[in-house]
């Protein structure tokens, strides 16, 4: 078996807790990192909460723009589903990523996010 634990490190995106609204995620610094890996975990969605998740970059980690499809691996539904986890990659060339919340409609969801980082350019990662 591979050491992982040497080679990742792991960073909150979206503090777990039961979301009402959109909002932003934490914004993530990929200097130093050859890779990221986002995992989305959901719980009970409350009142046909209808909310998504969308991927956005920076260079200065001030300006946010949505990442194009050709820079995220995966797919996240447009309406996230109860008690389930999603992943998404981000291959694209900005110093700064996020995830962005986003509501439609409905009540609530409980949700919360991890940023993976990984291919460190110096191991073992702290």
């Amino acid at each position: 078996m591979k050491d992982a634990i040497s080679n990742v490190k792991a960073v909150p995106a979206i503090a777990p807790a039961v979301k009402t609204a959109a909002g932003d995620g934490t914004a993530i610094d990929v200097q130093g990192f050859g890779s990221l890996l986002f995992v989305i975990n959901t719980g009970a969605i409350a009142g046909d909460g209808d909310f998504g998740v969308v991927v956005q970059d920076s260079a200065n980690g001030s300006e946010w723009a949505n990442v194009d499809d050709v820079d995220v691996q995966g797919a996240i539904p447009a309406t996230l589903a109860a008690t389930n986890a999603y992943r998404v990659g981000y291959t694209g060339s900005k110093r700064y990523v996020r995830l962005a919340l986003t509501k439609a409609g409905g009540t609530s969801i409980a949700l919360g996010a991890v940023a993976i980082l990984g291919h460190p350019a110096v191991a073992p990662v702290a």
